[in-house]
């Protein structure tokens, strides 16, 4: 089950920046109006609980509502994160 009130309190960090297996909150895109329209097309917008699944080279790839996108790494990096804790 996931608590969505503990959010290490609210500090956000770059998708590029967190292990592969990280479950977090997108909080912010950091970039202009083409890129959130990118995002919003591949089903990523702010509030979206996502997965980080793998890295590829500098490129990530995110698990989200049963689908996996693949992202560069100049996009992972604007993609601001607050981590989501897991309680079992």
């Amino acid at each position: 089950m996931i608590e969505r009130n503990n959010r290490s309190a609210d500090t956000m960090i770059s998708l590029a920046k967190l292990p592969v297996g990280s479950h977090v909150c997108i909080k912010r895109i950091a970039g202009g109006r083409q890129l959130i329209h990118r995002l919003l097309s591949l089903g990523l917008r702010v509030g979206s609980e996502v997965e980080l699944t793998q890295r590829r080279g500098g490129g990530v790839v995110v698990a989200n509502a049963g689908t996996r996108v693949a992202l560069g790494a100049g996009v992972a990096e604007k993609l601001l994160v607050v981590p989501i804790t897991g309680t079992d």
